[in-house]
């Protein structure tokens, strides 16, 4: 499993990306079939703008990408944030593949009534 981290506007420090990695493998502790995580840290220069710092994170699992983005003041802040999202979703995705593969709970559009049957 690979993590990139890559910046936009910005000079990635070695403490930046140790950031991004120690937070992104949180999410990778909970669901082991990741392939890979890619982070793009950006920096709006526009001194009107609040939210400046934006994190994006593309994570690959099996055939699907997951996609999340957050703005914050400063960009530890909007890694919590994005990392926190990337793990509810991660946690959602792997419980309705788990649903699909036990024979869970279908939606209530495909189950037939006794009448249809």
């Amino acid at each position: 499993m690979h993590i990139h981290v890559n910046g936009r506007n910005i000079e990635i420090t070695d403490a930046i990306k140790a950031y991004v990695k120690e937070k992104a493998g949180k999410v990778v502790a909970h669901y082991e079939q990741i392939d890979s995580i890619d982070a793009v840290l950006s920096v709006i220069k526009n001194p009107s703008v609040s939210d400046s710092h934006i994190a994006e994170i593309n994570c690959k699992i099996g055939g699907e990408t997951i996609r999340v983005e957050e703005k914050a003041e400063n960009m530890y802040a909007s890694i919590d944030l994005v990392c926190d999202k990337l793990d509810r979703q991660v946690r959602k995705y792997k419980e309705k593949g788990l649903s699909k593969s036990k024979g869970g709970v279908e939606s209530i559009r495909t189950t037939q009534t006794e009448a249809e049957v």
